[in-house]
């Protein structure tokens, strides 16, 4: 999950509506951006058959669906997200599957607690800079790991995005005059602190991970005519669209894509880090 360009607030029925209102579109996207880091989260999370795995900030379910594949039948996945559209489609994708071990929850995280003793691995895609006091919550939910559990991250490479976002945020400017939001958004404060290799990985340090690798996965999209709009409607870009009229929401599409030509874009680089851990052993 992301939100980029000029998105008011980051409370939880914020995000609940931004990505409520995604749906479809959130997961038109998935093959070119959510779902090949999502291979190499649980890939990288070493996810095995008989594997349980609590998946948060889970969207539409792109790591949740490979957990569940790489943990078989006698594992399981729970994933966990406040957006009840984004996991209805996931929903259906598992049931279209036949993938049995895999339950889609609506819940705040920040509250949830776990109905077992202890969890093989966690996995967040692009999830957890949303999270209010990110450090506390996510020691928190590292608590859910059983010792010598795993857990995962995706976080966005610092400068991914970047060209892109900034001409979404100038074409609503141009189109609708606003200035964006008055007051800097926590995932903003977030972002900054984990989106370096080396900083993300002092930040699993601190957070009483061992052995922790962090990956970067370039990833560098064609800006299609198609995916260049889907992006915006399947992201959290979406939240500022949300409160225009559907002529308003035409006339920033249609400035949107002249200013990436305009500006040169035809690539989207959506270099992301992919991070892994492992809670160690308790010592008596």
């Amino acid at each position: 999950m992301i939100v980029f360009g000029k998105v008011s607030g980051v409370s939880a029925p914020d995000l609940a509506k931004t990505f409520n209102a995604a749906g479809a579109d959130f997961e038109r996207v998935t093959p070119l951006v959510w779902g090949p880091a999502a291979q190499v989260l649980v890939h990288q999370l070493a996810v095995q058959p008989g594997d349980h795995v609590l998946d948060v900030c889970a969207g539409t379910g792109a790591s949740a669906l490979a957990a569940a594949l790489a943990a078989g039948p006698s594992g399981g996945v729970r994933a966990l997200d406040l957006a009840r559209e984004l996991l209805a489609v996931g929903q259906g994708i598992a049931e279209t599957r036949g993938l049995r071990n895999v339950v889609f929850e609506e819940a705040d995280v920040t509250s949830w607690q776990p109905s077992r003793a202890a969890y093989d691995a966690l996995a967040c895609s692009y999830g957890v800079f949303f999270l209010p006091d990110m450090d506390e919550q996510v020691e928190r939910l590292l608590g859910f790991l059983r010792p010598d559990g795993r857990a995962g991250f995706t976080v966005w490479l610092h400068g991914a995005l970047e060209d892109y976002a900034v001409a979404f945020g100038d074409a609503l400017k141009h189109v609708t005059g606003a200035e964006g939001p008055a007051r800097r958004p926590v995932w903003e404060d977030n972002i900054v602190r984990i989106n370096q290799r080396e900083s993300l990985t002092a930040w699993l340090h601190e957070r009483g991970l061992v052995d922790v690798s962090v990956t970067v996965l370039s990833s560098h999209i064609p800006v299609t005519e198609t995916f260049a709009w889907d992006f915006v409607r399947g992201s959290g870009m979406r939240g500022a669209l949300l409160a225009l009229q559907p002529e308003v929401v035409t006339a920033v599409r249609e400035e949107f894509l002249a200013m990436l030509g305009r500006r040169g874009i035809t690539m989207v680089d959506a270099s992301t880090l992919v991070a892994t851990g492992r809670r160690p052993s308790c010592r008596g």
